[in-house]
């Protein structure tokens, strides 16, 4: 019998560095991660983003404030936490969130000295992974103001730099009990993905601050922005950063949403300018979220809330729409197809808007109500992917081999 034989294939070309590139990336998952009320929940998309896997709760019943994927492994997430009657605390998974364990050592103030008032964690607001040169190392803001950082994956926390405890920052902290309706907090914590001693983080209250030597010292960066009329700019105090965001495609220029006002920041200056002065005047430049484009650096989107004097933390008119400039805030553009026309009262967090690295660029937000909304196309038409959970607090978006 004569053997069986096999003709030579010929080998296909290899695609090229920025083709694989590109192939990854569309061929990535989205996962949602929602922080809410009583727990958290992960949605888990399919390739197109089109119909969505809930995975949860996670820690029914329990305050969750962020739930953050390590872009480096791309399998440990960390939650912050406050259990009730347990307090605050911080949970880790490495698989995705099938198993969590609680850290050994939460972050906490430093024990004052005898005879002295102290300060009390009340929980963790916001959690960031630092340096891609800086495997399993996590920041931590907290509620009052603290910054903490872990070193061994957000098992262990320890105070991080001296403003936990400086008197002068003690000060632009203002009381414990001050600040915004759930308690003064710090947040919005970055990392220079050129230098990990590169960092910003900003206080409500107490304005947006700079370090360029890896947390050694801090320095005020608030040039620029405005204070609620009656108060002086000149006490950093009474300065209100609800979101900043350093861009991924140009780590020279900041976006910040603040208490009054959209502000952008281009390095080496000093001094925000707010370019929300350009939105339509009956909408204002008033809210929450702050989220930018990964790939251009002038593209950014905003969900305006009623600034009214009352500050009804709504909205407007119970119409909402998020916003998008494409040419660094010179103009912005309403973007509200799919969302209800009226009678939609509630209220997306600092926290609860973010975007995905697809192309098109997939957005998401959660309300106060209960509802996940997203948008495979820029924000040019929404559609819900959830409805009745717990009021949102945060949502992060995050890319899965």
């Amino acid at each position: 019998m004569p053997r069986a034989t096999t003709k030579p294939t010929a080998r296909k070309p290899k695609p090229a560095a920025g083709a694989k590139r590109a192939s990854r990336r569309s061929a990535a998952r989205v996962v949602v991660l929602v922080a809410t009320r009583k727990g958290a929940w992960l949605f888990h998309g399919d390739a197109a983003r089109r119909t969505w896997r809930a995975d949860g709760p996670h820690f029914l019943g329990h305050i969750i404030n962020h739930v953050v994927l390590d872009p480096r492994d791309g399998r440990t997430l960390l939650a912050a936490a406050k259990t009730g009657h347990l307090g605050p605390t911080v949970f880790r998974s490495t698989d995705l969130g099938r198993n969590w364990t609680e850290a050994a050592r939460p972050p906490a103030f430093a024990r004052a000295p005898e005879g002295q008032k102290g300060r009390t964690v009340d929980h963790t607001f916001w959690l960031t992974p630092c340096h891609a040169n800086e495997p399993n190392a996590w920041y931590a803001g907290t509620s009052p103001q603290g910054l903490f950082r872990s070193d061994d994956g957000g098992v262990t926390w320890s105070p991080f730099s001296i403003i936990n405890d400086d008197s002068q920052y003690r000060t632009w902290m203002g009381a414990q009990q001050d600040g915004t309706p759930d308690g003064p907090k710090l947040h919005s914590i970055l990392v220079d993905p050129r230098d990990p001693k590169h960092l910003y983080f900003a206080m409500s209250s107490g304005g947006v601050h700079e370090s360029r030597d890896g947390g050694r010292t801090f320095a005020p960066l608030i040039q620029g922005l405005e204070v609620v009329d009656g108060f002086e700019r000149a006490n950093i105090t009474f300065h209100d950063p609800h979101c900043v965001r350093l861009c991924p495609s140009n780590p020279d220029r900041l976006y910040q949403q603040n208490h009054c006002g959209i502000y952008r920041l281009d390095r080496p200056s000093n001094e925000w300018v707010r370019v929300g002065k350009s939105m339509p005047k009956q909408i204002g430049d008033i809210g929450f979220p702050m989220v930018l484009h990964p790939r251009d650096d002038d593209t950014a989107w905003v969900f305006p809330m009623d600034g009214g004097t009352v500050w009804p933390r709504t909205s407007l008119e119970g119409k909402p729409a998020a916003y998008i400039t494409r040419n660094g805030g010179k103009s912005w553009q309403r973007l509200d197809a799919g969302l209800p026309k009226r009678e939609a009262w509630w209220t997306v967090k600092r926290q609860a808007m973010t975007a995905d690295a697809r192309d098109p660029v997939g957005l998401y937000f959660g309300t106060t109500s209960g509802e996940l909304w997203m948008s495979r196309d820029e924000g040019r038409r929404w559609d819900l992917i959830a409805r009745h959970l717990p009021e949102i607090y945060a949502v992060e978006a995050a890319q899965i081999e």
